[in-house]
Formats: structure tokens, sequence, C-alpha cells
């Protein structure tokens, strides 16, 4: 396979690594870019946290609460310009209430009753769409139900803006003193972005991932097995410290553990409290913007 400099700097912008060791890891590889990137990290040129790259999406993501619980919902269109218009903030401000009577799946949220008219969410984007004379969409949305906390980053409006967070606690004491805690626990979500709630909820393919890694770095150092096996486990709590949400440093207060920051809480909500789930939407994430680096394809082109 021919390893092109766009697929080059591809890497190179995941990772963070130097030019010539994308090309070696890449020629490695045989073009795998995900492969490629676990090479670069076992030669420990490449961190963990690497960068899927720009976004092409604008929009906003919108969320929404009552005693039920609380939706948080992403609505994209194609340019920032749009999204500061009071018409588009409506939509989404607007189709975040209406799922607060759905389960918070796209498809119940669609087909939900846009608030004051006769039409559906579904067709309300598409009359926006003809309206403002942009394309746009409802990408996702979700649900939690219970004693939910919210939290809105980069906010340009009530319960409206670029990163939306959800945390759902579970208690018998004071509900207002639980969503205080909660939106505390939401803001630290929002700077952390943890893959789970606890190590339980970890993809067990992504901790092997990680083991196979650190199985490899540690090898490289030429120690016995018994201390590689002791070094593997180290990181692997070091990573779930990092990774997981009850583990990590919290922010609030980074001498103790959201867990342990969630006990000193209970004293507040007079009752024993539990955190039960968390969703996190950054607007437009997973979503890559195709770029084309002209200078760079036209030198590749050249070298044939």
């Amino acid at each position: 396979m021919t390893i092109t400099a766009s697929l080059v700097k591809q890497l190179r912008d995941m990772t963070g690594a130097g030019m010539m060791d994308c090309k070696a890891a890449l020629t490695e590889t045989g073009g795998n870019i995900e492969e490629a990137v676990d090479w670069l990290r076992k030669k420990g040129i490449a961190k963990a946290d690497k960068k899927s790259g720009r976004t092409a999406a604008e929009g906003l993501v919108g969320v929404a609460s009552d005693d039920n619980g609380a939706v948080v919902v992403e609505v994209n269109s194609e340019t920032d310009f749009v999204a500061r218009n009071d018409a588009f903030q409506e939509l989404v401000r607007n189709i975040a209430d209406a799922a607060l009577a759905t389960d918070g799946s796209v498809e119940a949220v669609a087909s939900a009753t846009y608030p004051g008219a006769s039409k559906t969410i579904d067709q309300a984007v598409k009359d926006a769409i003809a309206t403002i004379g942009e394309n746009m969409a409802l990408r996702r949305a979700a649900r939690l139900d219970g004693t939910v906390a919210t939290y809105v980053h980069n906010s340009v409006g009530e319960g409206l803006g670029k990163l939306g967070v959800l945390v759902a606690l579970e208690t018998a004491g004071d509900k207002d003193a639980a969503r205080a805690f909660g939106r505390q626990v939401a803001m630290h979500v929002a700077a952390t972005n943890p893959m789970a709630l606890d190590i339980t909820d970890l993809d067990q393919a992504a901790v092997e991932r990680e083991r196979a890694i650190f199985s490899d770095q540690a090898r490289a150092s030429g120690k016995p097995e018994n201390i590689i096996e002791k070094m593997v486990e180290g990181r692997l709590r070091k990573f779930y410290e990092e990774v997981c949400l009850v583990k990590q440093a919290f922010v609030i207060n980074p001498d103790l553990t959201v867990e342990k920051a969630l006990a000193e809480a209970e004293k507040e909500i007079g009752a024993p409290a539990k955190i039960t789930g968390f969703i996190r939407f950054a607007l437009g994430e997973g979503v890559e913007k195709e770029e084309s680096d002209f200078a760079a394809e036209v030198a590749a082109a050249a070298k044939g």
C-alpha cells in the first residue's frame, strides 16, 4: 500500500507523533490507522488519548429536565452562524422540551409533537430548513430517569450550548441537595470526559487492548515476567483512575476522588447516595471533517 502524505498527516494529527515516526508506523502496519496508533503507543511515541481530528458539525446541544428525569439532544447545522440564530435556538430548546415526554431515543423524539404546533419534531426541522435556508438535523438524543442534574458548557442561552451533561443519582435523601452535588459532578464530566462510570462498566475489549500495550511496553524494559505483571497491573490501576468517573480526582476538590466526594456530600443530602449514570454530548464529536492539504497532496503526487 502507498503511504500518502495525507495519511501520514492524519496519523500525526491523531497522535502528535513526528512525521517520520508516523510514516514508519504506517509502513509497519500496512497503512492501518488504528494499528499504527497502537504501534506508536507501544514504542512510547503516542499517547492513549488520541484526537480524532477536527469536526465538521455545527449547531447546538440542548438539555431539559423535570422531576422524572432529564434529556439531552444534539441538533446540527451547517454553520455556527445559524447556531447563533434566535429561530434555531428556539427550535433546539423546543426539541429538548418535547423530548422530555419520550424515552429519549432519536426515533421517539423525531416523532414527538412539536410544542405549540400540530406537527412532529421531524417536520419542524424540515420547516426550519426551508425557512432558515441551511441543512440541519436532529443527530442524537438520550435520557436519564430519576434525580438528574444537568450542566451546559459554553452556554448561549438557557439549556443550550456546545456541550451538555446529565448525571443521575439515586438517594432517599434531599433531592435538591443531590442535584446540587450532581451538577458539580456534571461539570467534572464536562472537563474530564470519562469513558465509564466505574470499572465494571468499562468495555473489556478496551481494557485488554490497554493491557496488551502496557505488557509490550513493560517487556521492552527487559525485567522478569513476575515484575512485568506487577508493572502492568499498576499501569492498569492508573488507567482506571484516569477513565472511570468514580475513581477520578474530583475537579472541584482534587484531594478527593469523585466517590469520596459523594460520600462527603451525603452529609448534605441526608442519606446514602449513588451515581447511577451519566451522559455527555459534545457538539460534533465523532463527525470528522474531510480536510485536504493541497500542497502535501501535490507533493505526494509528484513523487509518484
